[in-house]
C-alpha cells in the first residue's frame, strides 16, 4: 500500500537478522572483519585451554623415577619435584590471589607445569658422555630424541672472575607417546650449581586442535554477526560507538602481531615436539591487561549502540 512504512512492518526478528553480520560503510569495513576474526582466535584459545583439561596428570614421582633412571642412570638427581596443578604461575596454582600477577605484567608466568629434577655439583663425567649415553638409551626405550643444542659460554671461578672458565650448556628434548622430556646439561663445575636438570611434562591431549578450530569458528561467526550490528547502530550514534569498538580492535591486536613472530623465531631456533599453547601466540596472558582494556572498550562501545533507538523512516503522507 501506498505510504506504508515497510521497513517498521517487518518482524523485529527479520530486521535484526538484515543487520547482523553486514558491517556499514567507512571504517566499519575494516574494523568489523578485524574484530570477528580475533574474536575467533580468542574463543579458540579459550576453547583449547578447556580441552587441555582432558590431558593426563604430570608424571608422578614413580613415573619421573623411572624415567630419570633409564635416561641417566649413575646420577643422583635428589628429590623429584611434582607440580601442584596443570598449569601454574611461579610455581603455583592458579588462584584468585594470583589474578593480579596475570594482569598486572607478569602473565607471561602463567605455563604449563612440569615435574622436575635436579642434580649438583660438578659432573662425574664429561657432559658430552652423559648426552651420548641418554640418547642412546632413551632411543632403545622408544622415545624421539631430538638433535641436541649446544651453547658455550663462561663461568667464574670467584667474584672477581680472575679465571674464568669456558663451559657449555646442551640441551637434550625427547619424546614418547604424550610424556616430554627436557634435559639441560652443563660441563660447569660449581658446587652449588646443577649440572643436569629434567623436566618431564605432558603434550597437548588431541582434542586441544578440533577444540581450537572449533571454538574458531564459532568465535569469528558470532564476532561477525554482533560487530557488524554494532557498526550499523554506530551510524546513528556518531563517531563515538565506532571510537570505542576500533580502540578495542587495536588493543586485542597488537599483542597478537607481536607474540606471533618472536614464537615462530622460537620455534625455529630450538626443537619443539609440541608447539606453544594456543594463547601464548595470541599474547596472552602476558598482555591481559591490553585485553581487558580492550574489552573494557568493546562492552562499552556495544552498551551505546544497544542504547541507540531503532531509526525510522519518515512515514509518507496517504493520499
Amino acid at each position: 500500500m501506498p505510504g506504508t512504512d515497510t521497513s517498521a512492518a517487518r518482524p523485529f526478528g527479520r530486521r535484526l537478522l538484515h543487520r547482523l553480520g553486514r558491517p556499514s560503510r567507512g571504517a566499519a569495513v575494516v574494523w568489523v572483519p578485524l574484530a570477528a576474526v580475533v574474536c575467533g582466535l580468542f574463543t579458540g584459545a579459550l576453547a583449547s585451554r578447556a580441552a587441555w583439561e582432558t590431558s593426563r596428570p604430570q608424571p608422578d614421582r614413580a613415573e619421573a623415577s623411572a624415567i630419570l633412571t633409564m635416561a641417566f642412570p649413575g646420577h643422583d638427581l635428589g628429590e623429584i619435584d611434582t607440580p601442584p596443578a596443570l598449569f601454574v604461575v611461579y610455581g603455583h596454582a592458579l588462584r584468585p590471589g594470583t589474578v593480579k600477577t596475570l594482569v598486572l605484567g607478569d602473565g607471561g608466568e602463567y605455563q604449563e607445569s612440569a615435574t622436575s629434577a635436579a642434580a649438583f655439583g660438578a659432573p662425574p663425567v664429561p657432559a658430552a658422555q652423559i648426552v651420548a649415553v641418554a640418547r642412546d638409551r632413551l632411543t632403545g626405550a622408544g622415545w624421539t630424541v631430538y638433535d641436541p643444542q649446544v651453547a658455550e659460554g663462561i663461568s667464574c671461578a670467584d667474584k672477581m672472575c680472575a679465571t674464568p672458565l669456558a663451559i657449555t650448556d646442551t640441551t637434550l628434548v625427547a619424546r614418547r607417546d604424550d610424556t616430554i622430556l627436557n634435559a639441560s646439561i652443563s660441563s660447569q663445575t660449581a658446587a652449588d650449581a646443577s649440572y643436569l636438570a629434567v623436566e618431564l611434562h605432558r603434550a597437548p591431549p588431541p582434542l586441544v586442535v578440533p577444540a581450537g578450530v572449533l571454538g574458531t569458528l564459532l568465535g569469528a561467526v558470532a564476532g561477525w554477526w554482533v560487530f557488524g550490528w554494532a557498526s550499523h547502530r554506530s551510524a546513528q550514534r556518531g563517531s563515538a560507538v565506532s571510537g570505542l569498538l576500533g580502540v578495542a580492535v587495536v588493543l586485542w591486536w597488537l599483542p597478537v602481531l607481536l607474540a606471533v613472530p618472536s614464537l615462530l623465531r622460537h620455534h625455529r631456533g630450538e626443537p619443539h615436539p609440541a608447539w606453544h599453547p594456543f594463547w601464548e601466540w595470541l599474547g596472552q596472558p602476558a598482555a591481559s591487561l591490553l585485553f581487558l582494556v580492550g574489552a573494557v572498550c568493546a562492552l562499552l562501545g556495544l552498551g551505546m549502540a544497544a542504547a541507540t533507538g531503532q531509526r525510522r523512516e519518515p512515514e509518507a503522507p496517504v493520499g
